[in-house]
């Protein structure tokens, strides 16, 4: 009984074992295993590398000589540096040529030609023919502050209420002087107490002349086309409306008497022709040769002046009697191309270009601009050791800035050619009478601006 219950007790486990071992999967020999079957824990992960990103590349147009285009570089490369993320290709031309070329890359449409951001003037002229991005709304994403700008300037890159470029820097024309001249002529130096009577009692002592009645040495030099200077300051004006004009203005009598007062200093003597004074140079040769006692410039001449050793000053214009300070407001300005293709890099780059440490500081510091910015015309950059030491009074110039020195409308390039400048000229050169000429101006001026509808 015994050795019967054991071996039904052994078959009962073979049967079970035999049950086991059919459920099982195979065994793989270790051996054989492949080694991606290996638990992943136990195999250390390939490191790959990671592919850097390629930057965004935009042209940046604008004029000027190999020397400007040199500057123009450093400030590229500065932006390059902070940030790489963006490569900048410079497209330059000279003045003669630049905006028949940019025209033609606008009006071919191939966006791999236009450039991204671009140098220019007039702004409103170009931004009414469509080929400017209209910046606004990049200025309300970004928070730009359009507060730093002097008083009026970002009317010259403006069209229909709208912003379409940021002036680089700001015309402030101030009076400078020759101080060694004024010493030898016995006259005290220029302060922002003068009036224009100051500036005739002036001129009358710092003019030479030989026995012949011809003058020698100058007391002024002044270009022709700022003579809206004066008639600003006189409460005058050249139109009624800079943005959308009815009228010519330069027939009223506080325009003719600014008109007259900067003529009257030509036909005595005291100032140079227009004429002449192109011929001689322009200002900044005839004032480094002693030829004039006093120009008045803005402050591009401010680095020849200072390499020459010239022992000079400058201040503010002097004003009328009862008149007031003004300076026009004006200046080229960056813009972006509405045909970019990569118009959030050339924002970026656009942004960089017009702020306090970016292109605006760079410019200043090299005395190449007086910065479209007050908070860069305040900081280190432009309050320098370097003459001329009265830079508050170019600082309070550009605080007078304003309207008045041309009009803000696509059209006012061929008003002033074509009308404007020929009688003025003729004005500068002594061959007519302001009071005479300017209302028959105004006459052709009047029906220019109706001829081209205005007012709209």
């Amino acid at each position: 009984m015994r050795t019967k219950s054991l071996f039904v007790a052994l078959g009962l486990v073979l049967v079970l074992a035999l049950v086991v071992s059919a459920c099982a999967p195979p065994a793989t020999p270790v051996s054989e295993a492949p080694a991606a079957e290996q638990p992943a824990a136990e195999q250390p992960a390939a490191e790959q590398p990671v592919a850097e990103a390629e930057p965004v590349t935009i042209t940046w147009a604008f004029w000027g000589s190999p020397e400007e285009a040199a500057s123009h570089q450093t400030v590229a490369d500065a932006f390059m540096v902070e940030h790489p993320e963006i490569k900048i290709e410079v497209w330059n031309q000279p003045w003669e040529d630049y905006f028949t070329k940019i025209q033609a890359l606008w009006a071919s449409g191939d966006s791999a030609t236009i450039p991204d951001v671009a140098f220019l003037w007039p702004t409103p002229k170009y931004a009414a023919e469509g080929v400017l991005e209209n910046l606004d709304s990049y200025i309300k994403d970004a928070g730009y502050d359009l507060g730093d700008y002097w008083p009026g300037l970002l009317e010259s890159a403006s069209y229909q209420g709208s912003v379409y470029g940021f002036p680089r820097d700001i015309e402030v024309n101030v009076l400078y002087y020759n101080k060694d001249l004024f010493d030898a002529a016995g006259v005290a130096y220029p302060d922002e107490n003068w009036t224009w009577d100051d500036l005739q009692a002036a001129a009358e002592k710092l003019t030479i002349k030989d026995d012949s009645g011809n003058t020698t040495q100058y007391a002024l030099a002044m270009e022709g086309g700022k003579y809206a200077k004066w008639v600003n300051q006189n409460g005058g004006g050249i139109l009624d409306d800079y943005v959308n004009p009815s009228k010519c203005m330069m027939d009223d009598p506080k325009s003719v008497e600014a008109i007259t007062f900067f003529a009257d200093l030509m036909n005595n003597g005291y100032a140079m022709r227009d004429a002449d004074l192109s011929q001689a140079g322009g200002d900044a040769a005839v004032f480094s040769s002693d030829q004039a006692a006093m120009i008045i410039q803005n402050t591009s001449r401010v680095s020849a002046f200072n390499a020459a050793g010239k022992n000079y000053d400058v201040a503010v214009v002097p004003i009328p009697a009862g008149g007031q300070r003004w300076n026009g407001a004006g200046g080229a300005a960056w813009v972006m191309s509405s045909g970019s293709d990569n118009k959030d890099a050339a924002w970026t780059f656009l942004q960089w270009l017009q702020s306090d440490g970016g292109g605006e500081s760079l410019y200043t510091d090299r005395g190449e601009i007086f910065p479209a910015l007050q908070s860069v015309a305040e900081s280190p950059a432009f309050m320098t050791d370097q003459p001329p030491a009265n830079k508050q009074g170019i600082i309070d110039e550009a605080a007078a800035s304003g309207v008045g020195g041309f009009g803000y409308f696509p059209e006012w390039d061929e008003l002033n050619s074509s009308v404007i400048s020929p009688y003025l000229e003729s004005i500068w050169a002594g061959e007519a009478n302001p009071a005479e000429v300017l209302p028959e101006m105004c006459q052709q001026a009047n029906q220019f601006l109706a001829d081209n509808g205005y007012p709209k």
